[in-house]
C-alpha cells in the first residue's frame, strides 16, 4: 500500500444517544477493510470508490466506548458504526479529542436526536443487534453477530465486532 500521504480520508457522518454513538463512513464498493476499536479510537482503512483508491481515516473519540459492545455492518455504499459509550449519560461536546474541525467529519441529521428529545425510535431499547435489524444490517433469523470469518450469503453487507 502507499505511503500514508497518499490515503484519502473518507467523510464520515455521526450522531448520538445517551448510551450509543452511530457513525458512518461513506465509502463506496470498499474492499480489504480494516476496522480496529479501541476505548478512545476508531480506526478505518480500505480501497473504496469508483478507482478503487485507498482510504484511511482515525478517529480519537472525545470519550470511551466499549469495544466488545460495538458492532458495524459494511454495505454497498457505507460501513456503519453503533458505538457503546463506556459511560451512559450527557451527550459528547464532541465526537473527536481534537476541538479542532475536521472537513471530513459532518453531523447526521438523519440519526441525530437532541438529548433532551423523547425516546429513541426504537422504543428506548439498547440492544444493538434490534438496531441493526432495524438498520436493515441483518437477515431474519440471522442471530450471530460475533464470527466475522463467517460467510455471508448477501455480498452487499458484511457485520461485525470490532477487533479490539
Amino acid at each position: 500500500m502507499p505511503d500514508s500521504e497518499h490515503l484519502l480520508t473518507p467523510p464520515v457522518q455521526w450522531a448520538q444517544r445517551k448510551s450509543l454513538i452511530y457513525i458512518s463512513i461513506c465509502l463506496e464498493d470498499s474492499k480489504d477493510a480494516k476496522i480496529t476499536l479501541e476505548p478512545q479510537k476508531l480506526y478505518f482503512r480500505a480501497k473504496g470508490g469508483c478507482d478503487q483508491k485507498d482510504y484511511e481515516v482515525t478517529v480519537n473519540l472525545f470519550s470511551e466506548i466499549v469495544p466488545d459492545e460495538s458492532k458495524y455492518v459494511i454495505r454497498d455504499r457505507l460501513i456503519d458504526f453503533i458505538l457503546k459509550k463506556k459511560t451512559e449519560g450527557p451527550y459528547w461536546k464532541r465526537l473527536v479529542k481534537e476541538q479542532q474541525k475536521f472537513h471530513w467529519l459532518k453531523v447526521d441529521f438523519n440519526k441525530w436526536k437532541d438529548e433532551d428529545d423523547s425516546e429513541d425510535e426504537t422504543g428506548g431499547s439498547e440492544d444493538l443487534e434490534d438496531m441493526f435489524k432495524q438498520m436493515g444490517g441483518l437477515r431474519a433469523g440471522d442471530n450471530n453477530l460475533g464470527d466475522l470469518d463467517a460467510d455471508v450469503e448477501d455480498d452487499s453487507d458484511e457485520i461485525g465486532r470490532a477487533h479490539v
